[in-house]
C-alpha cells in the first residue's frame, strides 16, 4: 500500500474549528475553574445552560456505574461530590457525541461508533478501580474519546478512508495498522493531537494518543495500558464498532505492566454486561442497550 506522504497528523488537526471546534461550554467551564474567585455555583451555572446536557450528567451520576450512597439531584451537588475537573470532563465526554454529524453510513454507523466508546469507557473505568487508580472518572472519559480521531480521519479525508476500511475487510488486516501504512500514523494519533490542541488534560490526552502504542506514553504509561486493555475488551465482546472489526492484538507489556489475572477478565466481562445497557440509555434517551 502506498503512503500518502503530504498528509500529517498535524494536517488532519489543523483549522479545526473547520472541522469540529470544542464545544464551547468547555472553554468557558475551564476558565470559570481557573479563576481564583469563582465559586461552585459558577461553574454549574455554566453546566445548567444546556438542559439536556445537565439532565445526562444527573442521570449518570445517579446510576449505578457512580454508586454514590445518596441521590444527587443538581448540577452543584454533582460538582461537590464527583468534583469540578471531573464534572467538567464527563460534560466534554458526553457533549461531544452530539458535534460529529453528518459522517456518510458507508464509513461509520454513529450509534454504533459511540456504543464501542461507552464500552471501552467502562471498562476503562471499572479496569481503573481495579487497580485502585485516583479519579476512575478520567478513565471513562478517554474511553468515550479513544478513537475521537477517527472521525477526524472519516471528515477529513472520507475517499482514503473508506479505501482502507474495505481493504481491511478483504484482507482481514486491522484497521489501525493499514492507517499506519498509508499515513505512516494512525486514528489514535490524531485523536490525542486533537485533544492536545483542544487543551484537554494530558492524563485523557495522552492515552488517547497513545492506546495502540503504550510504550509512546512518556507520563502516563498505566493509563495508555488501562486503555488499550479496555478497548479490546469492547471488540472481544463485541459491544459497537467504531470500524475496526477485528480484536486488536494485546500489548505484552501491557498484561505485565497492570499485573493482571485471567481470573479477573470474567469479573470485568460481567460488570461491563451489567452497566452497558442502562449507560447507553442514560447518554442516547434509549432504552436500546443492543450491541
Amino acid at each position: 500500500m502506498r503512503r500518502s506522504p503530504q498528509l500529517s497528523v498535524e494536517h488532519m488537526v489543523q483549522d479545526v474549528s473547520t472541522i469540529h471546534s470544542l464545544p464551547m461550554f468547555y472553554s468557558q467551564l475551564s476558565e470559570a475553574i481557573d479563576h481564583p474567585r469563582s465559586s461552585i455555583g459558577d461553574i454549574a451555572k455554566i453546566i445548567s445552560e444546556d438542559m439536556g446536557l445537565t439532565a445526562r450528567i444527573l442521570k449518570l451520576a445517579n446510576s449505578p456505574l457512580f454508586g454514590y450512597f445518596s441521590k444527587i439531584d443538581s448540577i452543584t451537588q454533582a460538582v461537590t461530590i464527583i468534583g469540578v475537573f471531573q464534572v467538567r470532563d464527563l460534560a466534554l465526554a458526553i457533549s461531544v457525541m452530539d458535534v460529529f454529524k453528518g459522517i456518510p453510513e458507508d464509513l461509520v454507523n454513529m450509534e454504533r461508533f459511540w456504543k464501542h466508546s461507552v464500552a471501552v469507557g467502562l471498562a476503562a473505568r471499572l479496569l481503573a478501580t481495579s487497580q485502585r487508580e485516583a479519579n476512575v472518572e478520567r478513565f471513562f472519559v478517554a474511553g468515550i474519546l479513544h478513537d475521537i480521531g477517527r472521525l477526524v480521519m472519516y471528515v477529513r479525508v472520507p475517499d482514503l478512508c473508506l479505501e482502507l476500511l474495505e481493504e481491511s475487510r478483504a484482507t482481514g488486516g486491522l484497521l489501525y495498522r493499514a492507517e499506519r501504512e498509508k499515513f505512516s500514523f494512525d486514528h489514535a494519533e490524531v485523536g490525542g493531537e486533537l485533544l492536545r490542541r483542544w487543551k484537554i488534560p494530558p492524563s485523557v490526552g495522552e492515552p488517547v494518543g497513545c492506546h495502540h502504542d503504550c510504550r509512546k506514553a512518556s507520563q502516563y504509561p498505566r493509563e495508555s495500558s488501562i486503555l488499550h486493555f479496555a478497548d479490546i475488551m469492547a471488540h472481544a465482546m463485541q459491544f459497537g464498532n467504531s470500524g475496526e472489526i477485528f480484536v486488536p492484538e494485546l500489548d505484552d507489556s501491557v498484561w505485565e505492566r497492570l499485573q493482571l489475572s485471567c481470573f479477573f477478565l470474567p469479573t470485568l466481562a460481567a460488570q461491563m454486561d451489567a452497566a452497558f445497557a442502562q449507560t447507553v440509555s442514560v447518554l442516547f434517551g434509549s432504552e436500546d442497550g443492543a450491541r
